[in-house]
C-alpha cells in the first residue's frame, strides 16, 4: 500500500479538501481520507476512475469517478480529485486500466435513439405533410414574374446537369424554331392560356419532356426523333402545357426546394447549393400525382381537339413508350416518370374516335424542319 495527498472538490460547495490517498491493490480501490468527508473516507474503484481530458499539465491528474460505480452512497457525481504527486500519478496510470476511457452515461443510447426518431419523424412530417400543403398554397400566391425568374434559374441548372454550358443545349435552327412556333400557335390559339409559354428544344438524346415554373417547357431532341409524326410531339407538348396551367410544376418545385433546403440544413449545407441542384434534377425527372397526370392528359386532349389535331398521335406515342418497358433500367425518363402508358393510350384512342374532321398539325415539310431543329 502506498500513501499520498490530493485536492478533493465535491462539486457542490466549492470547498477543497486536502485528502490522504491510499491505494489498496488487493481491494482494487483508492481510498480518500479526511475528517470532513462523510464517515471520514470515500472509496473509488480503480477500474471506475477516469482522467479528465484536455489537461494542461502532463505531470498532474484530474480525476472523476464513473457515476454508476460508487461504493459509497455519499459519493457525489460531480466530485473531482487533483493528484500532483509523481509517484501516485504513476501508480494510478499503471493500475487504472480504464483511466482514459470515454463513458457513455446510462440511458444515453436510448435518449439518442428516441430523440433521433423524433427528429426524423419531424422531418418526415415537414417533407410529406406540411411542405406539400404549403407548396400548394404558395403555388397560387407567388407572382408570375417571380415564378418566371425562378424557372429560368432552374432551366440553367438543368442545362448544366445535362452537360451544357450556358445555352449550349438549346437548339436554334431557324426553320425548326418556326415549325415549333407553328405547332404551339395552332395548339393553343383557341385555348385560354394564362402563361406566355417559352418552349425550346434541348439537343439531348433523352426521350423526355419537362416543364419548369413560369411557363417554360423543354422538349428533348430524343423525343422528337422517337416520334413517328408531329401529332405525337403535339400531344406531349399539350400534356406539359397542362402541367404548367395547373401550376403542378411550380407546386412540385416549391415542395422539392423546401425538402431539399430542410435536408441541406440538417446535413450542414447552409449555402443551399445542393438544394438548387436537387430542384433542377427533380424537375428534369418530375413525377406528378395520378390525379395531376390525368388532368394533364385531359388538358392535352382538349388542346388537340381545339386545334383539330387527331388524338391518335397521343395514343401512338404512349404505344411506343409501352414497347420500351422491356428495356428495364434503360427505360427512358419520360416513361419512367409517367406510368400506365397502356391505359393512357387506350383513353386517347377512345377520345380520337369521338373527333370529327382533323388535319395534321404540321405539314410534311414543317415536320421535317422540326426534326432538324438541332442541326
Amino acid at each position: 500500500m502506498s500513501a499520498s495527498f490530493g485536492r478533493f472538490f465535491d462539486g457542490e460547495s466549492g470547498l477543497g479538501l486536502t485528502v490522504e490517498l491510499h491505494v489498496d491493490i488487493a481491494a482494487e480501490t483508492l481510498r480518500l481520507t479526511h475528517e470532513d468527508l462523510p464517515m471520514g473516507s470515500q472509496y473509488w474503484p480503480l477500474w471506475a476512475i477516469r482522467a479528465l481530458s484536455d489537461q494542461a499539465r502532463d505531470d498532474q491528474l484530474v480525476l472523476s469517478l464513473k457515476a454508476d460505480a460508487s461504493l459509497d452512497s455519499a459519493l457525489i457525481k460531480t466530485a473531482r480529485l487533483t493528484v500532483d504527486d509523481a509517484d501516485m500519478v504513476a501508480t494510478l496510470r499503471r493500475l487504472c486500466t480504464d483511466l482514459t476511457k470515454k463513458d457513455i452515461a446510462h440511458g444515453t443510447l436510448r435518449k439518442v435513439v428516441t430523440r433521433s426518431g423524433l427528429a426524423a419523424g419531424a422531418i418526415a412530417l415537414m417533407i410529406f405533410v406540411i411542405l406539400p400543403a404549403m407548396a400548394g398554397t404558395f403555388a397560387t400566391l407567388i407572382p408570375i414574374e417571380r415564378e418566371i425568374a425562378w424557372g429560368r434559374a432552374i432551366m440553367g441548372q438543368m442545362e448544366r446537369s445535362l452537360g451544357g454550358r450556358g445555352a449550349d443545349l438549346v437548339c436554334r435552327n431557324p426553320k425548326g424554331l418556326k415549325a415549333l412556333e407553328t405547332m404551339t400557335t395552332r395548339l393553343t390559339e383557341r385555348a385560354d392560356i394564362r402563361y406566355d409559354l417559352d418552349i425550346s428544344v434541348f439537343d439531348h438524346r433523352m426521350v423526355n419532356a419537362f416543364a419548369a415554373p413560369g411557363g417554360q417547357i423543354v422538349l428533348m431532341r430524343g423525343l422528337i426523333e422517337k416520334a413517328k409524326g408531329p401529332g405525337e410531339v403535339a400531344a406531349v407538348l399539350g400534356h406539359e402545357i397542362g402541367h404548367v396551367e395547373a401550376r403542378d410544376v411550380t407546386r412540385n418545385a416549391l415542395r422539392t426546394a423546401g425538402s431539399a433546403g430542410l435536408l441541406s440544413m440538417v446535413l450542414g449545407d447552409f449555402s443551399g447549393g445542393s438544394a438548387a441542384v436537387v430542384v433542377a434534377n427533380y424537375t428534369l425527372n418530375a413525377s406528378y400525382t395520378r390525379e395531376a397526370e390525368t388532368e394533364a392528359d385531359l388538358f392535352a386532349l382538349k388542346l388537340l381537339a381545339g386545334s383539330s389535331t387527331n388524338a391518335e398521335g397521343m395514343a401512338d406515342f404512349f404505344d411506343s413508350l409501352s414497347k420500351l418497358e422491356r428495356l428495364g433500367p434503360s427505360l427512358p425518363t419520360y416513361l419512367a416518370s409517367h406510368p400506365e402508358t397502356t391505359t393512357r393510350a387506350e383513353a386517347a384512342r377512345a377520345f380520337a374516335r369521338t373527333q370529327g374532321y382533323t388535319t395534321p398539325i404540321l405539314s410534311q415539310r414543317e415536320w421535317k424542319d422540326l426534326r432538324s431543329i438541332c442541326d
